[in-house]
């Protein structure tokens, strides 16, 4: 068995497709083929179910997945800290990020720090706080950046500041142009909201239980993946919903919003790191800029990512 191998059967079992798992990895798609048959041949076990045209992964396949992200970290580890040993000024740091910080937030971050690190290669995915974490269990990232509250005991977590979260309603909402509102009319109104695992969503069922207010009594209508998906949705029909200032000022500043006062918390991001994993010199020098740099009073989107 190869890393080689590994990094293509890891490829192939995340994505489902061997096609795309080869076009992701410059592969031809009969390498990544050969690749996995090779593997199923050697061990004499099947590691996909072949159903009809899809794939999907066996109970030796999972298992495998497991270990064998934890060999594709470990070696990425190690030729990290070789290269840093050497005196190489080189690197690569893997982010992934929750939405609003990674649209909003972390764009003046990521290019205040290449342009003082132009040597280190940076690679930025989008998914909720759920995925995030999950990103920094299996070893995908070196950095996690969420919104929300996690419990893992594998990840340290380092807190900054971070945004404040507002309740904004579209022109043709009956509180249109309403100062504030009384927490018990919370349960009176539609709700666009972000899917359930999103920091923006679990931030605000925490601030509404805190008013006195059962989450699962708000009538939500729609649940949706991403901000912008959201604030479009309530610019144009006649439901509330409550997400980060720095989405939504933009909208206010034109008049297509409208910010009620409701008791909501400013609340702070967190910077994931595994416990156990080896910290390299430019994940060291990341941590040092974010804790170094102002921030921005507002943001916009600014980068190419990939969302997972």
């Amino acid at each position: 068995m190869t890393l080689e191998q590994l990094r293509i059967f890891v490829a192939v079992a995340e994505r489902l497709h061997v096609t795309r798992a080869a076009r992701d990895l410059n592969l031809t798609q009969s390498a990544a083929s050969a690749a996995v048959a090779a593997l199923e041949q050697r061990y004499g076990t099947a590691l996909f179910h072949r159903i009809g045209r899809g794939i999907q992964l066996t109970e030796a396949g999972r298992m495998l997945l497991t270990e064998a992200r934890g060999v594709l970290q470990r070696a990425a580890d190690a030729e990290r800290a070789l290269e840093e040993m050497s005196g190489l000024k080189r690197g690569r740091l893997s982010i992934h990020a929750s939405q609003t910080i990674a649209n909003y937030w972390l764009p003046l971050r990521l290019h205040r720090f290449r342009a003082n690190h132009p040597q280190i290669e940076l690679h930025l995915t989008i998914g909720n706080t759920a995925q995030v974490a999950q990103a920094m269990i299996d070893g995908r990232a070196d950095l996690g950046f969420i919104e929300g509250e996690i419990d893992e005991p594998s990840l340290l977590r380092h807190r900054i500041p971070g945004d404040r979260l507002v309740l904004v309603v579209g022109r043709s909402h009956p509180w249109f142009g309403r100062k504030t509102l009384e927490a018990a009319r919370l349960t009176g109104t539609g709700w666009v909201l972000r899917e359930p695992g999103s920091g923006t969503r679990q931030v605000f069922e925490t601030a509404a239980r805190a008013m006195g207010v059962d989450p699962a009594a708000l009538p939500v209508v729609l649940e949706l993946p991403s901000n912008e998906a959201v604030r479009s949705a309530v610019e144009g029909g006649g439901s509330a919903t409550v997400i980060s200032e720095l989405v939504v000022q933009s909208s206010l500043r034109h008049g297509a919003l409208h910010a009620i006062d409701l008791p909501l918390p400013r609340r702070d991001f967190e910077i994931l790191r595994h416990r156990d994993r080896y910290r390299s010199q430019a994940e060291q020098a990341f941590m040092a800029s974010i804790d170094a740099a102002p921030i921005a009073p507002e943001g916009a989107p600014a980068v190419s990512a990939r969302r997972s």
